[in-house]
């Protein structure tokens, strides 16, 4: 018994390091996401920019996303380097920390403000149409990258730790529970929501045997498969990050610390892999996507999906 504390006083969670073979695991699947992303992301860009001429709320979001998912696959080869060679936490390793995190959190953020945003023009389409426009989307976004900017500069630069993407333990308990918060459950939250009671107003315009209610249909498995595939990269993250917040407050031994560095090392992949999801997400749900490489203007019929596939109703209210 008195070993066993020994063991757990003895291990912190800087002194624990990731399995090899999961750090090859990692460094693979980092491999596999910056090529993907590369070629989805590089697609988006040039779809947005090259041959959607119209602004509109869902193209000012998208756009926001896409630059936050390429700032995370441009660094993904260096992310990738410092944690195979275990780096010291030098000047480039804090750059690349911050970018990190900054993209993430923003890339959480703006798929939340979607949502929100399709929420609003589902359940007060009049509302909507005074509330909603590409500048405040715009404004909103521009807000959103100063204040995640300006928070990551702070807490990185306060930041204790020798090897790069190390834990630092010298973070309050207090603070630790507020960044847990505004970073995962907020998002998380506002998103779960928002999808949840857009469906529930879909299900409640299905109208039998007509051409509306297949669309809505269509729409409704779209929500669910975006909701999802949100909480397969994200839930994990933040169930790690939760785990290990208990772990360290409460104490455990050695053991049950490596298996939850692993865990959470693989965890931050999965999420990162939500940059390669996006952009498929983009070209199989976005009606300016859909417009801009398949359809020709002359045909094209109003759907009822639009943005990061939620859906709009009225169809025509958005």
């Amino acid at each position: 018994m008195g070993q066993t504390m020994n063991e757990s006083n003895n291990c912190s969670v800087t002194g624990v390091e990731v399995n090899r073979h999961v750090r090859l695991t990692e460094f693979a699947l980092y491999i596999i996401i910056f090529f993907f992303g590369s070629i989805f992301n590089a697609l988006a860009l040039w779809v947005f920019f090259c041959k959607i001429k119209k602004w509109t709320e869902t193209r000012v979001y998208t756009i926001n996303l896409v630059f936050a998912d390429c700032f995370i696959i441009c660094i993904l080869p260096f992310m990738a380097y410092l944690i195979w060679n275990k780096s010291d936490r030098d000047e480039l390793c804090q750059f690349i920390e911050a970018m990190y995190f900054i993209n993430m959190v923003v890339s959480t953020y703006v798929i939340s403000f979607i949502s929100i945003d399709r929420y609003i023009a589902i359940k007060y389409p009049l509302k909507a149409r005074t509330c909603r426009s590409p500048s405040k989307a715009a404004l909103l976004c521009g807000l959103l990258w100063v204040s995640v900017i300006i928070g990551a500069t702070l807490r990185f630069q306060k930041r204790h730790a020798t090897v790069c993407f190390q834990k630092d333990d010298t973070i309050p308990i207090a603070q630790t529970l507020i960044s847990i918060f505004f970073v995962f459950s907020l998002p998380l939250a506002t998103l779960t929501f928002c999808s949840i009671e857009i469906i529930r107003n879909l299900k409640r315009q299905l109208k039998t045997n007509s051409l509306e209610e297949k669309l809505i249909q269509k729409a409704l498995y779209i929500i669910y498969a975006n909701l999802i595939v949100f909480l397969i990269c994200f839930l994990p993250a933040y169930l790690g990050v939760l785990f290990r917040f208990i772990m360290e407050y409460v104490g455990t031994s050695c053991f049950l610390k490596q298996v939850m560095m692993d865990f959470f090392a693989l965890t931050r992949c999965i999420a990162t892999s939500n940059c390669c999801l996006d952009s498929v997400c983009y070209y199989f749900v976005t009606k300016e996507f859909q417009e801009a490489i398949l359809l020709p203007k002359s045909i094209l019929v109003e759907t009822v999906t639009t943005g990061r596939g939620f859906p709009v109703t009225p169809i025509s209210s958005i």
